[in-house]
């Protein structure tokens, strides 16, 4: 099993994400099972960007600022036909993955004291986490499974500011994409 979903994550904490509700039926009893962000509320999603700003820090002005820069690109669309791994995660991978990235860039580069992940990583990889902490034989498991209900598609129209209250994430505003 997964860790416990209330260690990963602080109040206060916020990201933002794209849900991707088109992929619930796939990997919601797996994300359930093995993905902390599902126990702690969080919808199959690809993240934009977390940790983003802590909550006390987002007022008019940043939410102003969220919805110009991401109101200035176009709604997308997106296809899952494979899985990817990084050294115990699984995750379905979006394709193109361009604009998802090129969102990440930009909100990263107006607001450069919330870097992606962090800091920790130096490549932006946009991904569909299904299970996260799980040895090799649990992820081939799930992915024998998810790779019998590939391709998905989803439209993307709006990214979501996630807060977690202490207990659970909680959507606080959607910011929608042009078109």
């Amino acid at each position: 099993m997964a860790d416990d979903s209330t260690s990963r994550f602080q109040a206060g904490q916020t990201g933002l994400i794209v849900r991707i509700p088109d992929a619930e039926l796939a990997v919601r009893a797996w994300r359930e099972r093995f993905d902390p962000s599902a126990q702690a509320g969080v919808p199959a999603h690809v993240t934009v960007l977390f940790p983003f700003l802590d909550e006390s820090r987002i007022d008019a002005r940043v939410r102003s600022g969220l919805a110009a820069t991401i109101g200035s690109h176009h709604a997308f669309d997106l296809r899952f036909e494979s899985c990817g791994r990084f050294p115990g995660v699984l995750y379905l991978a979006p394709e193109p993955d361009t604009q998802l990235r090129r969102l990440t860039e930009v909100i990263a580069d107006r607001w450069p004291e919330a870097p992606p992940y962090g800091g920790q990583f130096t490549e932006i990889v946009p991904h569909l986490t299904v299970a996260d902490g799980q040895d090799d034989a649990v992820l081939d498991e799930i992915e024998a499974d998810l790779l019998g209900r590939l391709p998905l598609t989803a439209r993307v129209s709006s990214v979501d500011l996630m807060v977690h209250d202490g207990a659970k994430w909680q959507e606080r505003t959607s910011f929608a994409l042009l078109g």
